[in-house]
């Protein structure tokens, strides 16, 4: 909408978040990801026409990628995208890179920035990393502690715990995967349509855009499942004149439409598949042949994700705050 405070302090927070070589934790590329505006903003307000911005990549090295020219590297895109169009840059940076989901975070602080003014909170922080798990769920956590570690995990013990495994899995030369933990505050009542595009639904789909993302659960997820309705029903109650639910399996999700209470969900990410130890794949004609990784990679991708979880979830709430509005009208 026009009129909206352009925040960019705000907004290169969020993108300092996702930013490559915050930590040793992370990829050693240097990119500083200041966006330079295009068009949607003028004196520090957006105007209603669509919002552009730049990034330049700053601190790229095509040569690492040379190698990948005739080679398929295992559970990489190389050999889907030579399927689908029959030709592919195999220099890194494009489509099936996480590079692009810089583009993500930035267009999700804006839509950040239009939910804080209706009271929408959303925060992410990583609960898993490979076997270690956080015990605690979101409600008996300080999330505002998410970010005083480099690992993003907002209990201290657990998060030494996870840079230690992390640290340990990059001087083997390979990668671990994790979970990403989402939730999203203050939503009112009412946000989703009915059977195809139901919030959960719009929320899946954006996290499964994400790259490395292999799985998505919300509320009780497949915890749930052994469960008996008895156990897993939210009753209704009314207190202090608000409806709400003394449980919340549901994950603030009915129906496919929000039902006020807090939205919370996982989002599952594999190891990374650059890994810096010989593995044997095929050429473009099929022969057999090596390939190791090299260049600059994370051994573990949620710390960065945490960013994207968050942009992604502030989008489709966003999307649906805004037909809902305009359903009014």
């Amino acid at each position: 909408p026009a009129g909206l405070t352009f925040d960019l302090e705000f907004i290169q927070t969020q993108l300092n978040k996702r930013r490559p070589g915050q930590s040793s934790l992370t990829t050693q590329r240097k990119e500083s990801d200041i966006p330079h505006i295009i068009s949607g903003v003028f004196e520090g307000k957006t105007t209603g026409t669509p919002i552009a911005a730049l990034f330049k990549n700053e601190d790229s090295r095509s040569k690492d990628y040379r190698e990948l020219e005739n080679k398929f590297r295992p559970s990489h895109a190389d050999f889907t995208y030579e399927m689908k169009y029959g030709y592919r840059d195999h220099r890194g940076g494009g489509r099936s890179s996480a590079r692009e989901t810089v583009a993500r975070v930035f267009a999700g602080a804006i839509a950040q920035l239009l939910l804080k003014n209706e009271g929408i909170i959303i925060q992410a922080y990583v609960s898993q990393v490979g076997t270690i798990k956080l015990i605690k769920t979101w409600e008996n956590l300080n999330l505002h502690n998410t970010w005083k570690n480099s690992v993003h995990c907002p209990d201290e013990e657990t998060a030494h715990a996870m840079e230690k495994h992390i640290e340990l899995v990059r001087e083997q030369g390979d990668t671990v995967g994790g979970i990403v933990t989402g939730v999203i505050q203050g939503c009112p009542a009412g946000l989703g349509e009915p059977v195809f595009d139901r919030l959960q639904a719009d929320l899946a789909k954006a996290m499964l855009s994400i790259n490395a993302v292999k799985g998505f659960e919300y509320g009780s997820g497949f915890s749930g499942v052994p469960m008996k309705g008895s156990e897993h029903n939210d009753p209704f109650v009314n207190l202090k004149e608000k409806i709400q639910t003394q449980k919340n399996h549901s994950g603030g999700i009915q129906g496919g439409i929000s039902n006020g209470m807090p939205i919370y969900f996982n989002v599952g990410f594999k190891p990374v598949a650059t890994i810096m130890k010989k593995q044997t794949t095929v050429d473009q004609q099929g022969e057999t042949t090596e390939i190791e990784g090299k260049g600059r990679h994370d051994p573990c991708v949620v710390p960065r994700a945490v960013a994207i979880v968050e942009a992604m979830a502030a989008l489709t709430v966003a999307d649906h705050w805004l037909r809902n509005k305009c359903s009014m009208v």
